[in-house]
């Protein structure tokens, strides 16, 4: 049994493998064929965090595959009154056929995963966000090819997404580019080290974004951070992606977001909803990408 909870839990062979399965399940769904191979199976989900994308993506997308997903947020439960995360996985485990959790620590889900008889999938925590990324890289391969050697530039807060492309990174050999403010670096949880030619802080997001090939970025005031929201909005002040700096990207560079955007804070208008941005489309991907893990996780590799 394999669980999906930061990034590095699958191999570029596994990666490699999901997105030709991605590509597949999209095409066939796009085509109006029926690909139900989970019938009668139940993927709880699990929401401390509010969310529009991963309901929707998880939820239509267990749908598409012929079983049922069920939504459950704490405070509808008895994890709100208390209980703990172990018996509620050990609990929950036994009636569903694989779980995804949206909370916050990331020991949370980790607990859960030690406890649970099923394959559980992350759909955000403070520290990582997985699927996010899966999504995005698909995207760039499906518009361009490899992301093999190309840059990334994130301007903004360093969080639970970009610490997820920073892995992303060292597992396709990529770089990332980092601009944020001081006081907001980088704090890489995970064990592993990051030379330069994978890694890199910029204090100026111009120099970040010259030559990139995606600059994205995320809002400034993240889900549990609310209070700090007037510090954080006047540290990134100078943290915005504006046509100008998509300007020090490559003629061909995309802008993604991971949504929801805050127009005119974190990005402007014209770069979001302007003929660079791919966020749409990498939105979408998020339930095809997310159907191909759902797959693998349950039935392991399919030859077709």
């Amino acid at each position: 049994m394999r669980h999906y909870l930061q990034f590095s839990d699958f191999t570029r062979e596994e990666y490699e493998y999901l997105f030709k399965r991605t590509a597949i399940i999209k095409a066939r769904l796009k085509a109006g064929e029926l690909y139900q191979p989970l019938p009668g199976k139940v993927l709880g989900m699990i929401f401390e965090k509010s969310s529009t994308r991963t309901r929707v993506s998880f939820e239509a997308g267990m749908f598409q595959l012929g079983g049922h997903a069920m939504f459950m947020q704490s405070k509808d439960t008895q994890l709100g009154r208390g209980e703990p995360i172990e018996d509620v996985a050990q609990v929950m485990s036994r009636m569903v056929d694989i779980v995804m959790i949206r909370t916050f620590e990331q020991s949370i889900i980790e607990r859960f995963a030690d406890n649970s008889l099923v394959p559980v999938i992350n759909g955000l925590t403070n520290e990582y966000h997985p699927c996010q990324i899966m999504a995005d890289i698909f995207t760039y391969i499906e518009k361009f090819g490899s992301i093999e050697g190309k840059t990334v530039a994130w301007i903004g807060d360093s969080n639970n997404v970009s610490r997820t492309w920073l892995q992303a990174a060292k597992i396709f050999n990529f770089k990332l580019n980092l601009a944020c403010p001081p006081g907001y670096d980088m704090v890489v949880l995970d064990g592993q080290t990051y030379g330069s030619e994978i890694f890199e802080i910029f204090r100026d997001p111009y120099l970040a974004a010259r030559d990139a090939d995606i600059v994205t970025t995320d809002v400034s005031v993240s889900m549990g951070f609310e209070r700090e929201t007037l510090q954080r909005k006047k540290d990134f002040l100078s943290y915005k992606v504006s046509e100008k700096v998509m300007l020090q990207a490559k003629a061909n560079a995309v802008f993604m977001h991971c949504l929801p955007a805050h127009r005119g804070e974190e990005v402007d208008p014209e770069v979001i909803d302007g003929p660079q941005s791919i966020v749409w489309e990498e939105a979408e991907n998020r339930m095809h990408t997310q159907k191909a893990v759902i797959e693998y996780l349950m039935l392991g590799r399919i030859d077709d």
